[in-house]
């Protein structure tokens, strides 16, 4: 899938490992070096079963059954093998395959993952499976660095050559398509057979493949980068958020820190969406579960929820989304097409059943605040209302400090609700807005939820990883299951278009984002103390509380470090805590009225007055910026 990005001249560009000159061929190279990880395990490894092996984001990863835990010794001997089988250049077959015939060949192998897999594929569906390697195939070199691929001597292999397993693929067609210096295995973890912790704990190995040596190297960088960025661990350093294991994990405890933030980032979302024609609206926490039996939530996404409650002989269900919620109170009242578009937001929380082997900081968790809205307007209104909404996210996004997208439209699937007039309308209509914002999207066909066409915005950070925050996504589906109506202009009862929308996409998901994006060195507007004073001794503390007290009633987050601290310690604490703005005070200062100013990014600025000060605190809110 072909990939644009929306740039502004001011960012830089995306690093050389977002970019791949065709993600569709990366991609088949990615689940290739999968099939030959798994080979060379079970070359080196015979005891060892196999399960599944898909692509990620940046690379993939293969499951495994062994009893013995894989070593860092084992996974350079598997990349190593890896390698031979690569410079081998063995062809990669795909066979048609009868369900029977594969079902005793499994047999006699003994891979009950495999026969799993078998019986999962639904009758009557074509099955495949991808060899490596065949007995006019060639032969692995003995030597894996002197071996010339192009010069193998065609021989039949040994049984313990060939490889081969259950796949739909794509795949490429020889080994030897493959750099061996751009291909890197990278650790090992647990991980259930299909997710469950009922079933098996397997063993997995990530890895990562690219097409050149180049890109290799910088998603190294980039992920060593992204290690100093890791928002679980400035988290903890700055004390802004915790999970606290004893209330159950997957919970996110807000410190004051985090939650000075998290005030400021809410206070900006609702301000800019009541300017932007919004009403609020707040909702329980949960309802009766036959609302989310009508919403169908119960039916498709039930496994995601959390068990139901009885309260006086009811069940009670415990929300996963806000949805319901806004069309009740739609249904609350009949509405005239005259009142349409209705925009309504909610920082609504909900809670999700995600299984602990899956939770991760802020960005998997079990409850969380979504920044939902929705809109429910007449077919004509869509493509105005959609372009709306993407003036309203770039302008959030772009004051958080992101200026590159990545935009998807996604179409109509197989399987779907609504008719094909409706579909054509909102999917022109998402079009059109797309067109009339001026930004480029690849087209995902088929790839839109079952119940409306969506758009999908992921977000560039400061060192070129790709986030998916935003969506925007039409809905057939609940306004025809809620009966939602409203009295059209020649007096009839019509169905409204529902259109739902996130920006941030969860508070807490954002929040790491943030984190890890400015690596915990916030713009000043977001720092969660944005000035700290520092009186030199005892003598000034009196000045240096009435500074505080000044700038408070400015409006702006202050603290003063009382500590016995020398005060070259005091200074490198605010650095290490990344305070944007120090005030020194001492005896010079109070007999002068003035202040001694250090910022983060300048350094020493010398003698301010306070109103200079102010007035520099007050551009740099304003801004955005860094000071």
């Amino acid at each position: 899938m072909l990939k644009f990005m929306v740039t502004s001249p001011a960012q830089s560009q995306p690093a050389l490992s977002q970019i791949p000159k065709d993600p569709q061929a990366l991609q088949r190279l990615r689940h290739t070096t999968a099939h030959i990880l798994a080979m060379a395990v079970q070359t080196l490894f015979p005891e060892t079963k196999v399960t599944i092996g898909p692509t990620t984001d940046n690379g993939f990863y293969y499951d495994f059954d062994r009893k013995q835990p894989f070593t860092p010794e084992d996974l350079s001997k598997i990349e190593a093998e890896m390698r031979r089988i690569i410079q081998a250049n063995l062809p990669v077959i795909c066979e048609v395959v009868e369900r029977e015939q594969i079902r005793d060949e499994i047999a006699q192998l003994g891979e009950p993952y495999k026969l799993e897999i078998l019986n999962s594929i639904p009758e009557g569906e074509t099955i495949t499976r991808y060899f490596i390697g065949s007995p006019d195939a060639g032969k692995l070199s003995d030597d894996p660095i002197n071996s010339e691929p192009s010069l193998i001597e065609p021989v039949t292999l040994p049984p313990s050559k060939y490889w081969w397993d259950l796949c739909a693929g794509p795949h490429l067609n020889f080994t030897g398509e493959i750099n061996p210096d751009a291909l890197a295995l990278e650790s090992v973890a647990g991980a259930y057979w299909r997710g469950d912790e009922k079933k098996p704990m397997l063993q997995r190995i990530y890895g990562t493949a690219w097409e050149t040596p180049e890109q290799l190297q910088a998603y190294l960088e980039q992920k060593a980068a992204a290690k100093l960025r890791d928002h679980r661990q400035i988290g903890q350093e700055l004390k802004l958020f915790s999970i606290q294991e004893d209330a159950g994990g997957g919970l996110v405890f807000w410190h004051p820190r985090g939650a000075a933030i998290r005030y400021v980032i809410e206070d900006y979302w609702r301000k800019a969406h009541l300017n932007s024609g919004y009403e609020l609206l707040y909702t329980p926490h949960l309802a009766n579960l036959d609302l989310w039996k009508t919403s169908g939530h119960f039916d498709f996404y039930k496994e995601n929820m959390f068990d139901s409650m009885d309260v006086e002989q009811q069940a009670y269900q415990i929300k996963p989304m806000n949805c319901p919620f806004h069309v009740l109170t739609y249904k609350h009242e009949l509405h005239s097409y005259r009142e349409l578009p209705l925009r309504w937001a909610e920082l609504g929380t909900v809670y999700r059943y995600e299984r602990s082997g899956v939770l991760h900081g802020l960005m998997r968790v079990r409850g969380f605040t979504q920044d939902d809205a929705h809109i429910f307007c007449l077919p004509d209104q869509i493509a105005d209302e959609i372009l709306g909404v993407l003036n309203l996210t770039e302008q959030i996004l772009s004051d958080f400090g992101f200026k590159n997208y990545e935009v998807n439209l996604s179409t109509r699937p197989p399987k779907s609700v609504g008719t094909d007039q409706v579909w054509d309308l909102a999917t022109a209509a998402l079009i059109e807005a797309l067109d009339a914002k001026g930004w480029d999207y690849v087209t995902d066909e088929g790839g839109g939820a079952f119940y409306g066409p969506k758009i999908d915005i992921k977000i560039e950070d400061a060192i070129g990883r790709l986030w998916q925050c935003s969506t925007i996504q039409v809905d057939f589906n609940l306004p025809e299951r809620f009966d939602m109506q409203y009295v059209a202009a020649d007096g009839t009862r019509q169905r409204p278009i529902m259109i739902h929308r996130a920006i941030f996409g969860s508070l807490e998901r954002f929040f790491g984002i943030l984190i890890e994006n400015y690596a915990g060195d916030f713009p000043l507007w977001l720092a969660p103390i944005q000035v700290r004073i520092l009186p030199v001794s005892n003598d000034q503390t009196e000045y240096a509380k009435s500074v505080a007290d000044s700038l408070k009633k400015a409006g702006f987050r202050v603290e003063i470090d009382c500590s016995s601290e020398r005060l070259g310690k005091q200074i490198r604490n605010a650095e290490l805590e990344k305070i944007p703005v120090v005030i020194v005070v001492g005896k010079k200062e109070v007999a002068e009225q003035s202040l001694s100013v250090r910022t983060r990014k300048q350094g020493d600025v010398g003698m301010l007055t306070m109103p200079d000060l102010q007035s520099r605190l007050q551009l740099a809110v304003e801004e955005k910026v860094t000071i």
